[in-house]
């Protein structure tokens, strides 16, 4: 027994070996960490679990049949966060190229599975060649092994991708269906067809970082929610949002012991709105000011910036934030920032995070290119995306809550649970000019003294309508707040509503405009 135990040593030695040491030297010159230091990162000290350690490919063309490298290309298994399990798969550059084969493929559904059946967070590194070549269609049928099995995971575990490497082709489709990505800066790249297939087919002359890095989907097509400095700030972020969310759709998130005062008021933020009603403030400040001391962890920071959605919490208990940003576009809704938000609001509501929801938007951002780029689809997600969640949903009016951006931003008429407004807040059809200009039209024209005329006209209609007492008066805010109090507040209504029940109707599903 003595001998075969030293032979398993042996063996396992060997396996950790991976593509061996040269291929390790070279990961590292290109500033990357292998898969199993990715996992020694991710993961609590000593908890990984690994399986199918010794796992070989089947093939046996094209030379294949004399490189049978244990542990093909990818290290599965589980282990902790925090003292809370999660699933994990990491993808082995160092052997084959990380390439997908079908024995590869296999490993990673093993862990897919047991993700779902345990109820438990996956989270895959991604860092490969793609396909095995080699094997053809085999690998290429593994890939949509994975796809099928994230499909059905959606909304039942949380699915975290971090791109660490490569990921081309079929290979970019697991971590677009996951609920989050994670890019590390210069060393990530993500397309479906690289540089050179564009150049071919286009004539377009562009890098693999222009193109696919993590930069480019963190800021034009949002495909990657975060873009990190280097490996080991992706996989601590990974870590931090894995604190904000539960294991499963079953379970609420976790609670933190909190370390500032439910009651705390911030006097700052009863002088923080500006008196003129076109100058811009920082909606990021009005939620540093709200929630638990140093909690907010923003969520795609760098696209359709002038929407803010992010994880906090109050009091201890965790909360999605979904926020509009005067300092950006006037806070404006967008394709961009309905898609973001859209998406955001869902996954929350589909893991019972409660909505917090900060408003300032003077309406939806006009134009041929956001009608031509379907905005009424878009903003129709939004709206959708509100009107089915069932979590509990709260609004906060800051200021402008104007036209059909105020129906979509969690209003009452949506299901809101408690809609509240600062002073501050205007809520109306569209701005005082916009209305006076529209009802008084004629007046001002036949007017000796038309800019006289329109400025007072303007000062009556801001004194009657531009504030939130005739909404309050209809119900559609159940109070009137002081700033400085928001904070305290929201922790008491969050509170009452932790019991809350609502349903939606009995169908097999919703047909969200995609």
């Amino acid at each position: 027994m003595e001998n075969k135990i030293e032979s398993l040593k042996k063996l396992a030695e060997e396996a950790k070996l991976g593509g061996g040491q040269k291929r390790t030297d070279d990961q590292h010159r290109k500033g990357k960490l292998t898969a199993r230091e990715r996992l020694d990162i991710l993961l609590d000290e000593g908890s990984l679990v690994e399986l199918d350690m010794f796992v070989k490919h089947r093939s046996q063309d094209f030379g294949l049949d004399k490189q049978r490298i244990p542990g093909d290309g990818v290290v599965t298994g589980y282990g902790r966060i925090d003292g809370r399990l999660v699933f994990v798969f990491s993808q082995d550059f160092t052997v084959f190229g990380g390439s997908l084969s079908e024995a590869h493929a296999e490993k990673i559904c093993k862990v897919m599975d047991m993700a779902l059946k345990m109820g438990a967070p996956l989270i895959g590194i991604n860092d490969s060649g793609g396909a095995r070549i080699q094997e053809g269609v085999v690998s290429l049928g593994g890939y949509a092994d994975i796809f099928l099995r994230n499909t059905l995971a959606s909304g039942v575990v949380p699915q975290i991708s971090a791109v660490m490497g490569p990921s081309a082709g079929g290979a970019v489709y697991s971590p677009a269906i996951t609920d989050f990505i994670f890019m590390v800066k210069n060393t990530a790249y993500m397309f479906v067809t690289g540089p050179n297939v564009v150049k071919t087919v286009t004539h377009e002359e562009v890098s693999s970082e222009e193109l696919g890095g993590a930069l480019t989907h963190a800021t034009k097509s949002g495909v990657a929610h975060f873009a990190s400095e280097n490996e080991a700030e992706c996989l601590l972020g990974i870590r931090r949002l894995i604190s904000f969310i539960p294991q499963n759709y079953r379970e609420d998130p976790p609670k933190s012991k909190p370390d500032d005062s439910p009651d705390r008021l911030d006097v700052e933020l009863d002088s923080i709105i500006p008196e003129s009603p076109n100058k811009p403030y920082d909606m990021k400040d009005v939620i540093k000011h709200i929630v638990d001391k140093a909690s907010f962890f923003e969520v795609h920071e760098l696209f359709a910036q002038n929407m803010i959605v992010g994880f906090a919490r109050l009091d201890g208990r965790s909360v999605g934030i979904i926020a509009n940003q005067p300092a950006v576009l006037a806070g404006v809704l967008d394709n961009d920032a309905s898609i973001k938000a859209a998406r955001f609001v869902r996954f929350c509501d589909a893991f019972n995070i409660p909505l917090l929801v900060l408003e300032d938007v003077p309406g939806f951002l006009p134009g041929t290119d956001q009608e031509w780029r379907g905005i009424i689809k878009n903003g129709a997600k939004l709206l959708f995306a509100f009107s089915e969640a069932t979590v509990p949903k709260i609004t906060v009016i800051t200021r402008k809550a104007y036209g059909g951006a105020y129906d979509v931003m969690n209003s009452k008429h949506i299901r809101g649970d408690m809609n509240f407004a600062w002073p501050s807040a205007e809520i109306a059809v569209m701005g005082p000019k916009g209305a006076v200009e529209i009802i008084f039209k004629k007046e001002i024209e036949k007017a000796s003294s038309p800019e006289e005329v329109e400025a007072k006209l303007v000062a009556d209609y801001t004194e009657k309508f531009a504030n939130p007492y005739i909404a309050a008066e209809r119900g559609y805010i159940d109070e009137v707040i002081v700033p400085s109090s928001t904070r305290s507040k929201l922790i008491g209504a969050f509170q009452m509503l932790e019991t809350k029940v609502d349903t939606n109707p009995k169908k097999k599903h919703g047909n969200i405009p995609l």
